[in-house]
């Protein structure tokens, strides 16, 4: 197996995958780069639901609309108590609380209407709106920071812009320091990136992740202030507040998924205008189009798959699932299925039906889906509007696992600015 550069693909764990049905890995770098084409391979052969022995046992990956829709709908037979496949395997034994380690995302009913709702009132529409001003005028410095935008220069679209939005919002909603920013792609490596390596390799990232975040949280406790932290510290359910574990858990969510899913969701749509100059122009020249671009971006390139765990042996579209087995629920081939969507391999910018999975489906759909929507909008406005056209400037590296987005989309500015 080689990485996108051509080197060998050197991370422990990884096997080539001859037989994408019956043996696949969604943490070898072939995986994302053609995504899209192994699940229409997958649909098209007659396979909804392929297979793998790695992970330390039975996995599955379902790639059509209905057998995602079924699992995302059926938390009796699918546990959210882990929702990132590694080679760590989990134990089905009593001890798991409903809770799990990054609530709501990690958790069960009933105890996921509980989580969930503590977190809904900071991400209503009336909360994220007034931010717009803030995203816009962080945007604003990154564009300028990346010098001359004129023919000819060069720039990495995802590295150098996209990956600093999510980043910036989410640091500056925790209350966490700005001059720690550039430690957070690191965390997001470490938890969803090194999921090939046995469990040892990746401990010190994982424990550097929560002592960072308990070492925030100790001093929101020792000096309050009005942030998302100190929000969640102040919580009370039936009059207690929220234990330790759920604080540092909770954030530990925000600041993974936060981060990854829409940087990598805005990187793929600088990766889209890069390769289709005729829709940079079209979202230029007609901003009642931004819309329903959005919508087909978040469609197009959904970025996110989860994962569930199977709760009790059952038969599931002719395969025989057992207690403990790992399911992925990758949304983008929800997004993807010719059963859910007309020409559905094909971006179409002004797309009018687009009832689209990209922020899940089922109980644990986005609570971000409204910052989310509202970063990728201004993000995307932004950059139409300073870089006028672009076009690749060398190779596209792709993400690891299960949040699929370029890290690396290097681009050239093709026409002068209007500016």
């Amino acid at each position: 197996m080689t990485t996108p550069d051509g080197s060998a693909d050197q991370r422990a764990g990884t096997a080539p995958v001859h037989d994408w049905a019956c043996d696949f890995d969604h943490a070898v770098h072939e995986y994302n780069a053609h995504a899209p084409q192994i699940w229409r391979d997958l649909r098209e052969g007659g396979c909804p639901v392929a297979h793998t022995e790695r992970y330390g046992g039975s996995a599955w990956l379902p790639v059509t609309h209905d057998a995602i829709h079924q699992i995302a709908y059926d938390p009796e037979h699918f546990s959210s108590r882990n929702v990132v496949v590694t080679n760590h395997r989990l134990t089905m034994d009593g001890r798991y609380n409903g809770l799990g380690g990054a609530p709501p995302i990690t958790s069960d009913p009933p105890v996921h209407a509980i989580a969930r709702r503590l977190l809904l009132p900071a991400f209503a529409p009336k909360r994220i709106a007034p931010l717009e001003g803030e995203i816009r005028t962080l945007c604003r410095r990154l564009l300028r920071g990346l010098g001359d935008l004129e023919p000819g220069a060069t720039f990495d679209a995802a590295s150098e812009y996209a990956q600093h939005i999510p980043v910036g919002v989410i640091r500056t909603m925790l209350g966490f320091p700005a001059a720690d920013e550039g430690r957070f792609a690191g965390f997001v490596h470490d938890v969803l990136e090194r999921v090939a390596e046995p469990a040892e390799a990746r401990r010190d990232g994982l424990d550097a992740l929560f002592e960072y975040i308990e070492r925030q949280v100790r001093d929101h406790i020792d000096d309050p202030r009005d942030d998302l932290t100190s929000e969640l510290l102040a919580v009370e359910i039936e009059g207690r507040p929220l234990e330790p574990h759920h604080v540092v858990g909770t954030i530990g969510l925000l600041l993974i998924a936060g981060i990854d899913t829409t940087w990598s969701v805005i990187g793929s749509a600088l990766l889209h205008l890069a390769r289709a100059p005729a829709d940079h122009r079209r979202l230029r020249d007609d901003p009642a189009v931004m819309p329903a671009a959005i919508e087909e971006f978040l469609r197009h390139h959904a970025p996110v798959t989860m994962a569930r765990v199977v709760q009790q042996d059952h038969e599931f579209f002719g395969n025989d699932l057992k207690r403990g087995d790992w399911v992925l629920l990758p949304f983008p081939a929800a997004n993807r299925d010719p059963h859910q969507f007309e020409d559905p391999d094909r971006f179409i910018i002004d797309r009018e039906l687009n009832r689209h999975a990209a922020f899940g489906l089922g109980i644990h759909r986005c609570i971000g889906s409204n910052l989310a929507r509202l970063e990728l909008r201004v993000a995307v406005e932004e950059f139409v509007a300073h870089v006028p056209a672009i076009e690749l400037a060398g190779p596209v590296a792709w993400s690891l696992g299960q949040v699929r987005g370029p890290r690396t989309v290097p681009v050239r500015i093709t026409e002068p600015s209007v500016h």
